[in-house]
């Protein structure tokens, strides 16, 4: 199989599944459980062509970068798709892409500053296709029993949002961890 096509089905799907949050509001007990299973078959498409194109012989720099590009179209497209959703807080929704955007950029910075490419912290890209399968089924599951939303004090808030301030806080304290680690890298270089 060829892996560009993996890669275009990947992408496809995620933007599928943004489609289906942003829309899942008024359908929610068709369109929630949809989406979750668009964001793991997605996500799976996207682990398995890399792996395709080295076992085919056709894995390339210009593979890597696009699959680098197309991870991110699909991180927009699928937090996106919540983030102006009824189910979230348009700022709390820009804060969460920002924070997962920043996350990935540090790791690609850090490789091309010749620091070695860096993955760790606490939300990387697996972590986010786990919550974006898990918590909208939670989503989902609490509905059938609820309105779906909480209250605290004079803020009211859903499942989905819990997620999408996780991802703002997170992404974004990820990417300076990743960032603090790319200085530190660096700064050894230089010593050497």
């Amino acid at each position: 199989m060829d892996p560009n096509a993996i890669s275009a089905v990947a992408i496809i799907l995620a933007f599928l599944s943004g489609a289906a949050f942003y829309f899942s509001f008024e359908n929610w007990e068709l369109l929630l459980p949809l989406a979750a299973i668009l964001v793991i078959v997605s996500g799976f498409f996207d682990a398995i062509d890399g792996k395709i194109a080295r076992l085919a012989g056709k894995a390339s720099k210009k593979g890597d970068f696009v699959d680098h590009v197309l991870d991110r179209y699909a991180d927009v497209f699928m937090i996106g798709g919540v983030a102006i959703s009824a189910w979230c807080s348009p700022f709390v929704g820009i804060l969460a892409i920002v924070g997962v955007l920043l996350t990935s950029y540090m790791g690609t910075q850090a490789q091309a500053l010749g620091a070695g490419r860096l993955y760790a912290g606490l939300l990387g890209r697996a972590d986010r296709v786990v919550l974006l399968t898990v918590v909208p089924l939670i989503q989902w599951a609490v509905m059938f029993y609820t309105t779906g939303w909480f209250t605290i004090g004079s803020y009211t808030f859903s499942i989905m949002e819990l997620m999408m301030v996780y991802f703002a806080v997170v992404g974004n304290f990820t990417a300076v961890q990743r960032g603090v680690t790319v200085w530190k890298r660096l700064g050894e270089q230089d010593q050497s």
